[in-house]
């Protein structure tokens, strides 16, 4: 029983990151490399010294478990995969320009660890990958993105089963209640906020404010740009960069920022 938070390891800061987040259904249609590469390259501009990064989703909520896009033979049954990789061409492109990318999943009800060796395997070989990410909204969950809270015996076996691919490699999880977070273990993890429908800017920056506190000096990273929250960050001249600068002055934090894929082509539109 863990009565107080596992203390970090001493590590260097790390940049911030600033990006998007990415899925097949977020964004529907042919992925175009070049195109995302220049929205992280664009959002990463807006901050000084950042270096674009990505939530890229590779496994998206199926049936009862997890369909991951690029062929695979798992053992769980409820994984499923894909023909043919969707990802090896845009990941190819990130490694040339600086990126970091977490690769997330939905689990649902499938084996976390399994898919954490199944995903970081199979991309390794690509050096901009930097960690898996679990969408707790989807952990044994299926009709709802409500999840189930993860405990600090699961997130310690997780960031065990992602350091086993590669030392440097850490997890994050990601949900917009924090008691859905693991209650004391820290080490290894990044504490992902993707809260939305909020009344105004001060609402949002409030909001990521009380996160970032939440889990300090654990790292913390936001998504925003939600179509719900349209009616005032549409009134912004620089939504995304606005929005991120007003985070960053509250919560020091802050490993990273990511514009969501839902309205990324109305703020990043392609040329």
């Amino acid at each position: 029983m863990m009565n107080e938070p596992v203390p970090l390891s001493p590590t260097p800061a790390p940049s911030l990151g600033a990006g998007f987040r990415f899925s097949t259904y977020g964004a529907p249609g042919s992925i175009v490399p070049e195109y995302w590469a220049g929205v992280g390259q664009t959002m990463a501009g807006k901050f000084a010294g950042a270096h674009p990064e990505t939530i890229w989703i590779v496994g998206n909520l199926y049936n009862e478990g997890v369909y991951l896009n690029f062929p695979c033979k798992p053992a769980d049954l409820l994984i499923a995969c894909a023909y043919a990789d969707m990802n090896e061409a845009a990941l190819s492109l990130f490694d040339e320009q600086g990126f970091q990318v977490w690769l997330q999943v939905e689990p649902g009800n499938a084996d976390v660890e399994e898919l954490i060796g199944i995903v970081l395997q199979h991309y390794r070989h690509h050096p901009s990958v930097v960690g898996f990410g679990v969408d707790v909204e989807w952990y044994r969950s299926t009709t709802g993105p409500e999840g189930q809270p993860v405990t600090d015996a699961e997130a310690q076996r997780w960031v065990d089963a992602v350091r086993a691919v590669d030392p440097a490699y850490r997890l994050f999880l990601k949900h917009w209640e924090a008691d859905w977070m693991p209650p004391m273990y820290r080490e290894g993890l990044v504490f992902v906020d993707d809260s939305q429908q909020f009344e105004s800017l001060d609402a949002l920056v409030e909001e990521f404010t009380g996160w970032g506190e939440r889990f300090a000096p654990a790292p913390v990273a936001f998504q925003y740009g939600y179509p719900a929250d349209r009616k005032w960050w549409g009134e912004l001249a620089d939504p995304a960069g606005e929005i991120g600068q007003a985070v960053l002055a509250r919560t020091p934090n802050t490993q990273a920022l990511f514009w969501v894929d839902f309205t990324v082509k109305e703020v990043f539109p392609m040329e």
